[in-house]
């Protein structure tokens, strides 16, 4: 287990209880950060935060609808023990109705649910963390899909709100420039989650990689200046990842 005092560095991942969240939270800990995750199935969070645990890294769990204002509090509360962050993953995502339906026949509260969950709380846990952020000069990373620009039938709820968390990443890297804290957007490709099982149900998705597919990407994204990738949207399973031009 790493020592938590004022210098580590202190990373915040959201729907870390399995699929990406889970894998990007053990590698964190394996980076040496001191992870504080967050999910909504408090036996799933207890199991990811056992696992990071065993193998000698510092975690520090919050459970909860990150959607709530008061698993939002918890979360802000945790920052502060260390009163720094140096990453936000906001990776917590709703799917909608499973099988997903067509966007002639998804309910106005399913669209809220989802809206709520994958473009609002991930904007206001962001809000709230920002001056830890600042201490830590920050990496914000969302996590977006390629839903958001392929408009596929069926995904229009679950796109349109990765297409606005998308928008807000771009617009926040635009508003802190000149800020120590970056912000990009990360589409992770096609994996085998069970999200992705609720969203194909009934079918073999055997053929879709596991989320330790991303890991090379994750390692390149960490150990690139963090203002010159700001405000761009990167695909993680892509052959190659470039810095932008300036």
């Amino acid at each position: 287990m790493t020592d938590d005092g004022p210098h580590d560095r202190v990373a915040l991942v959201t729907g870390a209880s399995r699929g990406l969240g889970a894998v990007l939270a053990q590698f964190l800990a394996r980076q040496g950060y001191s992870v504080i995750v967050n999910a909504r199935n408090r036996e799933a969070l207890s199991t990811a935060t056992a696992e990071i645990a065993e193998s000698g890294g510092f975690v520090f769990p919050v459970p909860g609808d990150v959607s709530d204002p008061e698993t939002q509090d918890a979360l802000a509360k945790a920052v502060s023990r260390w009163g720094h962050l140096e990453l936000l993953i906001n990776n917590a995502s709703e799917l909608g109705p499973s099988p997903l339906p067509e966007l002639s026949a998804l309910a106005p509260a399913d669209l809220e649910r989802i809206l709520r969950v994958n473009v609002l709380a991930p904007l206001t846990l962001t809000q709230r963390l920002l001056p830890a952020l600042r201490k830590g000069r920050g990496r914000i990373v969302n996590i977006s899909s390629d839903a958001a620009v392929g408009g596929y039938p069926g995904w229009g709820g679950y796109g349109a709100s990765k297409a606005a968390l998308d928008l807000l990443s771009l617009t926040m890297a635009h508003e802190l420039t000149g800020s120590p804290i970056s912000v990009v957007s990360v589409d992770p490709g096609d994996m085998r989650t069970e999200m992705h099982q609720a969203a194909y149900p009934g079918q073999d998705i055997s053929d879709r990689p596991l989320p330790e597919i991303t890991l090379p990407f994750w390692a390149w994204l960490l150990n690139q200046d963090p203002a010159q990738l700001s405000g761009h949207r990167f695909r993680a399973q892509s052959d190659r990842w470039e810095v932008p031009e300036p």
